[in-house]
């Protein structure tokens, strides 16, 4: 799955959750944030909504 970072100069209301990850995929994730000069947040945060417009292509697809 390809995922575009997301830039974080526009800042919209957020709500803090915290989460418990693994291990492994911290030390993935940031490594991520290294390369790409971005935060560990910015990483989760593109991820996700990528998967989520992945999803509702899919739907529009199978519908």
């Amino acid at each position: 799955m390809n995922f575009t970072l997301k830039k974080t100069k526009r800042k919209e209301i957020a709500i803090y959750k915290s989460l418990y990850i693994k291990e492994n995929l911290v030390k993935k994730i940031e490594e991520i944030a290294r390369v790409n000069d971005t935060s560990f947040n910015n990483v989760i945060i593109s991820m996700i909504e990528s998967c989520l417009n992945e999803q509702k292509e899919e739907e529009k697809i199978n519908n």
